[in-house]
């Protein structure tokens, strides 16, 4: 599967298909335009008939319809013309992409002149598409045993256009960031067994040989244990699976200047421990590493991308299983800082080992701080599967995290956190407690709890996405139906831009 930028005349190629759009109008009763001059005569009766409406998302195809160069035509729909943004295109390309491959061809042209209406939109689509189209591609069949002989379909897509300088260096980054994604994706979609925290340091390591600037150190449990992580080995416990820490460090910028940090869960198997989950949907709990693979991706996007900035990445892992030595309720274990925190729900043990990770992170003295996570189950109530929410009270990072997310097309919210909700988690017998004394506002408790180990003065924002971590394939065309979305990677590079 490949996906390659042409400069050049789409009326000079010969390929198989070809991908041209349609604009809705934005006046009621008017005909939709089709972008492409020829073909919009030659379609006139399809417009007419309203068989080409110009509906977003929507993908007419012609078959042997013989136009110049090429056997069929793809008629794909970008909304009404005042209402498409990059966010609108990169979900009209994974209609286009579904289309095209539907046709079973090995070849396709998309005359990308067609979308883009100036030379800045022209720039800021080019990566859209790229990421649409990429980001459709991913599947995750490796596990069928009939795709085990690597052989895959082959599909070559060019993006045609005549378009001038910057269209080429957003189309490759959309590439970069699709890719990166979409290892993330996998990382999240391999079951518990195929993904233990020790696999998931090993991908880690793996995936960042060769990239200039990034380094990853891991930590086994004797590591962290030497290195006073009471959090993360307290749920590790119940696990025949040693914990890992993984630290990945890229240096974009001068030495003395601070990082950013991102931390992220990595859960690669959550059953709940003693205060075991009920058995029916428990198989979706090897995604609850999300935030984990995600933070592995951003420092994976930023190191590919050469951002000049000093970031850091850090994700604790570990599985939460129960075994004759597993953390009971009412236990109480010390985070890296200090802090005590007794534990009153087993199954509340993502902000355990954020706990240290947040602690580690502090001692790097950071710009800033964030945080991802599939924490609760009261986020999934309050949001759905649409928008992340996040949690903060730096005005300053809160206006960059929605510049980012206005730049990446993620969907974010932002959502309170008061001194009340700190008050809620504190402990009986110890500092803390890890569930709240009262009743609601869980999401916000659980941040509460979380900002306990951060510094003072340090910057931080808590992004909660169990319920955008996976299956949000019914919002969004270019995400698995079921699988791994890949969630916050796009915004965390973005934000990472702003402190270069």
């Amino acid at each position: 599967m490949t996906f390659n930028l042409l400069n050049k005349d789409i009326n000079t190629l010969t390929c198989p298909a070809l991908v041209v759009f349609a604009k809705a109008s934005s006046q009621k009763d008017k005909p939709a335009k089709v972008t492409h001059s020829e073909l919009a005569k030659r379609l006139a009766g399809a417009v007419e008939e309203k068989t080409i409406t110009g509906k977003h998302q929507e993908a007419v195809t012609f078959r042997e319809i013989g136009f110049n160069g090429f056997r069929h035509v793809i008629v794909v729909g970008l909304g009404k013309e005042n209402a498409i943004d990059h966010e609108s295109v990169r979900q009209s390309m994974a209609s286009a992409y579904e289309a095209i491959k539907a046709l079973n061809v090995k070849e396709a042209a998309i005359h990308f002149d067609g979308v883009a209406t100036g030379k800045k939109d022209a720039v800021e689509f080019a990566r859209a598409t790229a990421e649409g189209l990429t980001l459709t591609a991913y599947v995750f069949d490796e596990l069928k045993s009939d795709k085990k002989d690597g052989k895959k379909s082959e599909l070559n897509v060019h993006v045609v256009t005549k378009a001038a300088a910057g269209i080429k260096a957003a189309f490759n980054e959309g590439l970069v960031l699709g890719s990166v994604v979409n290892f993330s994706r996998r990382l999240g979609d391999m079951p518990g067994n195929l993904m233990t925290p020790t696999i998931l340091a090993d991908s880690a390591v793996e995936a960042a040989k060769g990239i200039a600037g990034l380094k990853v150190t891991v930590w086994d449990k004797a590591r962290i244990k030497k290195e006073k992580m009471g959090g993360l080995l307290g749920v590790a416990q119940g696990s025949d699976q040693e914990p890992r820490f993984i630290i990945m460090e890229y240096k974009g910028a001068a030495a003395a200047k601070k990082p950013v940090v991102f931390v992220g869960k990595g859960l690669t198997f959550d059953c709940g421990g003693i205060s075991i989950k009920p058995s029916a949907g428990m198989e979706e709990m090897k995604y609850d590493m999300c935030g984990g693979a995600n933070v592995i991706g951003t420092l994976l996007a930023i190191a590919k991308l050469k951002l000049k900035v000093n970031a850091v990445g850090l994700v604790a892992s570990t599985e939460n299983l129960v075994n004759g030595s597993a953390t009971k309720p009412g236990d109480v274990h010390t985070a890296r800082n200090g802090k005590t925190f007794e534990v009153n729900n087993t199954d509340a043990e993502g902000r355990l080992i954020l706990a240290d990770a947040l602690s580690y992170a502090t001692e790097l003295e950071p710009q800033m701080i964030c945080d991802a996570a599939t924490l609760t189950g009261a986020m999934v109530v309050a949001l759905g599967n649409t928008h992340t929410g996040y949690f903060t009270r730096n005005s300053a990072l809160k206006n960059k995290i929605e510049k980012a997310a206005g730049e990446s097309g993620e969907w974010v919210w932002q959502m309170p956190l008061t001194d009340f909700h700190v008050k809620d988690m504190k402990g009986t017998y110890a500092d803390l407690s890890n569930i709240s004394a009262g009743k609601g506002a869980g999401s916000a408790t659980a941040a509460a709890f979380l900002e306990q180990f951060v510094g003072e003065g340090i910057p931080w924002a808590h992004f909660d996405i169990a319920g955008t971590g996976w299956a949000v394939g019914n919002r969004l065309p270019y995400a698995p139906k079921k699988g791994a979305s890949g969630a916050m990677i796009r915004t965390f590079v973005e934000i990472a831009k702003q402190y270069k």
